[in-house]
């Protein structure tokens, strides 16, 4: 098997660029995960009365999961770039690295680089809940961690950033890893013991860099080799999934997140609680089908995914100005809930409008140049 996952000849049985209808809702399901994670972390809705109705596990399942919907990001964002890589170039070896990186900078630059201009002014300007603590960070620092991608090494080490900042860790740690991913691919992989040999050593690093090697909390949720494995088990995925998808297996893999979510086992204290994690969400990549059609209750949630990279960066504005109002209003607490939905729509709507009229637009303007190496290479794999 080892050899047909890495077979060098073109494929001419490549599924192209189809969007995946299961993935949109795995990714709906992880930002609305983190939406609701970071609203509830300011506005304690378990102290209404709705909240404490809730039972306990079911609570910590719908706003305790956010932290671990990022780890399932990573898992998704591997499959997704290797899926990527392999319809484009058939062959991870194949891969056109100059075409790689441009496409990579279209999708991601354009919106990181409006986001910090708009932080830098609130720091600037001196608005509540945007400025930097210059006791951890300065604007100049801070900018320097996000354009360089560390914003996770800086963290732990002189504390958390704001909100509209702090989501730019898990950011860094995909970026550094989709620097190095297309060199090993074109480099490295054409010895197909060597993806395997890395896979393992990365599972074998991220349980130590999440527990023992992990220089404080914060460490073990943001290092990057405490994050990678997840990333690994994506590509994985996406590549076994290309030779032989499995049917069924995803319903395995959902139940694995559950479990972890609802009775840990006190697997944490050995960091493979998110081994486990990571290991549930690539099986249900892994089961999913292109034309396969998610429920009708599946649309806002699949609304949500289409546009996951806009609504994961912006969604803390709306978070801290609509949490800010809220406290200041004095609403009942009984009133949390109606509060929180609202700032749940207003975050989806707003990153539909930053994807709409602004991303997805620059995206297409700065791709032509690299969609036509894309096509002149799969070309010449097809001679």
């Amino acid at each position: 098997m080892g050899a047909r996952l890495l077979d060098l000849r073109p494929s001419r049985a490549l599924p192209g660029l189809k969007r995946l209808p299961g993935v949109d809702v795995l990714r709906g399901l992880c930002v609305l995960a983190v939406v609701l994670l970071h609203i509830n972390l300011r506005l304690h809705f378990e102290k209404s009365s709705l909240g404490s109705a809730i039972p306990k596990p079911l609570y910590r399942l719908i706003f305790w999961s956010g932290h671990d919907a990022v780890k399932i990001f990573f898992v998704v964002s591997g499959f997704l770039i290797t899926s990527t890589i392999l319809a484009r170039w058939g062959t991870l070896p194949q891969i056109d690295l100059k075409a790689f990186y441009r496409l990579r900078a279209a999708r991601i630059a354009p919106l990181l680089l409006a986001i910090l201009a708009i932080l830098s002014i609130l720091h600037l300007s001196g608005a509540t809940g945007f400025v930097i603590n210059p006791k951890r960070a300065s604007l100049p620092r801070a900018l320097f961690a996000a354009l360089t991608f560390h914003v996770n090494w800086l963290e732990p080490r002189v504390g958390y950033l704001p909100g509209a900042w702090d989501v730019m860790w898990s950011l860094s740690v995909e970026e550094v890893f989709y620097l190095a991913y297309p060199l090993l691919c074109r480099f490295c992989f054409r010895r197909k013991w060597i993806p395997f040999a890395l896979l393992a050593l990365l599972m074998i690093a991220g349980p130590l860099f999440r527990t023992v090697l992990a220089i404080n909390d914060t460490d073990s949720d943001y290092a990057y080799l405490a994050n990678m494995d997840g990333i690994a088990l994506g590509c994985l995925a996406a590549v076994v999934a290309r030779v032989r998808p499995r049917s069924g297996v995803q319903w395995l893999g959902a139940g694995l997140i559950l479990a972890i979510r609802i009775a840990p086992l006190g697997l944490y204290r050995w960091g493979l609680d998110i081994t486990v994690l990571e290991i549930g969400a690539a099986l249900i990549l892994l089961g999913m089908r292109v034309n396969s059609a998610p429920a009708v209750w599946a649309g806002p949630l699949r609304w949500f995914g289409r546009n996951s990279y806009e609504v994961y960066l912006t969604h803390m504005f709306v978070v801290t100005l609509g949490t800010q109002f809220f406290i200041s209003s004095h609403a009942p607490i009984d009133s949390a809930w109606f509060w929180m939905a609202g700032m749940v729509l207003l975050a989806g709507l707003l990153g539909q409008a930053v994807s709409r009229y602004y991303s997805e637009p620059l995206n297409r303007r700065f791709r032509p140049a690299a969609r036509t190496e894309v096509l002149s290479q799969r070309t010449a794999l097809a001679q």
